[in-house]
């Protein structure tokens, strides 16, 4: 069951909304993405659904497709004007074959955690990029995979039907599962999808969070007026479902830290969401985190949280634990990972200061 993961490069944009100017040439026709509605969408033309999914498309792009014949639901051709329901399976064709990206095996330190013959559990440093794409063609996670499982004869990285089964962001820190084997990847993508994952992360926020737990829910989507970043749609038909728990842990000063359970597994949710309720990531540069939002006008402060963005110069974010059913065995698998030292350092200079107070 697979899903568009959001690093598509506009050049790839391009040749995949783009029809050949020959189309009778070809009557193979190849699928380069699918897109599985969730249970609880919400009618909505094809051609909104598609361009909130997709960094650098177009509807008029999008409705050019249709009309070639490019986008299909549940394996029919239909227009942009077709209103996608629950659990629609929405397809992007083309006459000719998805340009795949080599995969480098590069010798990149990793550390595992867990292995098997079906899986592996890696804990994702901050700094390394999950998976090529535009700007980051080498020097990644899958790059580094396929090194490690270069000797495994059954583990192909260009193979779709292997890998990584989830994402985090460039700069978080934390737990990913990696399927070695298709019928591992089937069984935890289901998982995924069905939400029945468990996985928790610790986060570090501006602002003093009032109630000691809430629920965030608000649909998740590309910002109209930036496509680089993701914002919230409280109300209507854009974005696509998103569910987010929160526990405060430690209130810090100006800061608190927060445990953040997901319940779903929208890009930039974690941060999206804590900004959307007024408590905007510690350090992060994209949703204005790397400002000082919270705090007095004393010059010292100031060069306090300098001294801070500095020693932790990404957002507070880690993926601490993730569990979910082994997929051969069906045991109950749970892990748990410190939280790395540059986050930790963080948290310890501002448990220093909510205790002083000098500043």
């Amino acid at each position: 069951m697979d899903e568009f993961l959001d690093d598509m490069d506009d050049e790839q944009v391009d040749d995949l909304l783009m029809p050949e100017e020959d189309e009778t040439s070809s009557s193979q026709m190849y699928e380069h993405f699918r897109f599985v509605a969730d249970k609880g969408q919400s009618l909505l033309r094809v051609d909104k659904f598609l361009v909130d999914r997709m960094m650098g498309a177009t509807r008029n792009r999008i409705q050019l497709a249709a009309e070639a014949g490019c986008i299909l639901v549940n394996d029919k051709p239909v227009k942009s004007n077709y209103r996608v329901k629950p659990l629609d399976v929405v397809s992007i064709v083309m006459d000719r074959p998805r340009r795949e990206l080599e995969i480098i095996p590069e010798d990149i330190p990793l550390n595992i955690v867990y292995e098997d013959d079906d899986l592996l559990v890696v804990n994702k440093p901050a700094g390394l990029v999950v998976h090529p794409g535009h700007g980051n063609y080498t020097g990644t996670l899958v790059n580094a995979l396929a090194y490690y499982l270069k000797d495994d004869p059954y583990y192909d990285p260009s193979d779709p039907r292997l890998g990584l089964v989830h994402r985090i962001d460039k700069d978080t820190s934390g737990l990913l599962v990696v399927a070695k084997r298709p019928e591992a990847k089937s069984n935890l993508s289901l998982q995924f999808f069905n939400k029945t994952t468990k996985r928790k992360y610790r986060a570090l926020v501006w602002g003093i969070v009032q109630e000691d737990e809430g629920r965030i829910e608000g649909n998740i989507g590309r910002d109209p007026r930036d496509r680089m970043q993701m914002t919230v749609f409280p109300e209507g038909d854009q974005g696509k479902t998103a569910v987010t728990h929160y526990t405060v842990l430690e209130r810090l000063g100006y800061v608190s830290l927060v445990e953040c359970r997901l319940e779903t597994g929208r890009t930039h949710q974690i941060r999206v969401h804590m900004k959307y309720i007024g408590h905007t990531l510690f350090n992060d540069e994209r949703y204005g985190g790397h400002d000082i939002l919270k705090g007095t006008t004393f010059t010292k402060y100031k060069q306090f949280v300098q001294n801070c963005f500095a020693i932790c110069p990404r957002q507070a974010l880690h993926a601490k634990t993730l569990g979910f059913v082994h997929p051969t065995t069906g045991e109950e698998m749970f892990f748990d990972s410190e939280i790395p030292s540059d986050m930790q350092q963080l948290i310890d200079r501002w448990r220093v200061y909510a205790n002083t107070k000098e500043l």
